[in-house]
């Protein structure tokens, strides 16, 4: 008996996939990847719920891959701050304490659980965030609204995707179950803020219409190879561009080298850093005060 919310796999896929039980329609039942950002259905008889110990074992392997690529990108903030302490005291001349103004993210989702998985893991990063759950269908349409309240510096517009081969080629963005509204999505994004450089943005799920999404306005989307993705790869992508320099280009294989998915999943232009830093910090000065990057106040890359 499957019922709503099981974890359960596709005998007609081997097994291969980890899905949450979305909604049960008739004989047909929607499905959520749990770990990947792919929505699929499937008859119930095809379904097999996950015992615990099978569920235990398979999570301890996708946790093991997320701290894999953590640690990749903690590599990464290091160098980057390294490289930024010496040019911000001219080559280590002088001891003038900075300060840097973060980038603020509006991450929108079609998935709740994703949602607060990405939160926890922006605030691990130490990025300032400011996450909406709502349907794919609707992100068209409250996006312009959602610019004007938050200013944001980056956008990721995700959530779930397919594409169906029974609804035409990789070519047909009618084959993709919502690869048209992340494209709707971002052209409103960009009729607010045209330039890649002023407002980045990311946008597509497991699967999705890469090109339609970069030629809609987005500086980095999936999926070139129409694969799927890792539910935390916007984060990293995001956590790249947002510790870079706004002096420096991000090139595309430095941003995704260190997600789950990698190239075949992901994919972008060249896009500007977006961080700043100023001197000196004088905090009795401050009301409202800038982020002084010392080792109390730096993200906890754990």
């Amino acid at each position: 008996m499957v019922n709503k919310g099981d974890i359960v796999t596709r005998s007609s896929y081997n097994h291969d996939l980890l899905f949450r039980v979305q909604d049960i329609q008739g004989s047909r039942v929607i499905l959520y990847g749990e770990d990947i950002r792919l929505e699929a259905d499937a008859p119930i008889e095809d379904l097999k719920v996950v015992q615990k110990e099978e569920l235990k074992r398979r999570k301890q392997k996708a946790k093991e891959q997320e701290e894999y690529s953590y640690r990749l990108f903690r590599q990464d903030y290091q160098l980057m701050r390294q490289k930024r302490d010496y040019e911000a005291s001219s080559g280590y001349q002088h001891e003038a304490p900075y300060f840097q103004l973060p980038s603020r993210v509006l991450h929108l989702d079609g998935d709740r659980l994703y949602l607060k998985k990405c939160i926890d893991l922006y605030e691990q990063l130490g990025l300032q965030v400011h996450g909406v759950h709502m349907n794919e269908k609707e992100m068209p349409h409250q996006i312009g609204e959602l610019i004007d309240k938050v200013s944001p510096d980056i956008i990721v517009i995700t959530g779930h995707d397919s594409f169906s081969k029974n609804k035409g080629d990789k070519g047909d963005l009618r084959a993709y179950r919502h690869s048209k509204f992340f494209a709707e999505t971002v052209r409103e994004a960009r009729r607010k803020v045209p330039h890649l450089d002023q407002m980045v943005i990311f946008a597509g799920a497991c699967q999705s219409h890469f090109e339609s999404l970069i030629r809609a306005g987005a500086n980095f989307a999936s999926s070139p190879s129409r694969i799927n993705i890792h539910a935390l790869d916007p984060v990293y992508i995001v956590a790249k561009i947002g510790y870079t320099s706004f002096m420096e280009k991000v090139n595309v294989w430095d941003v995704i080298r260190n997600t789950l998915t990698g190239e075949k999943g992901l994919g972008g232009v060249e896009t500007r850093g977006l961080m700043r830093t100023g001197m000196p910090y004088q905090s009795e000065e401050y009301h409202e005060q800038p982020h002084q990057d010392t080792e109390e106040t730096r993200p906890k890359l754990l």
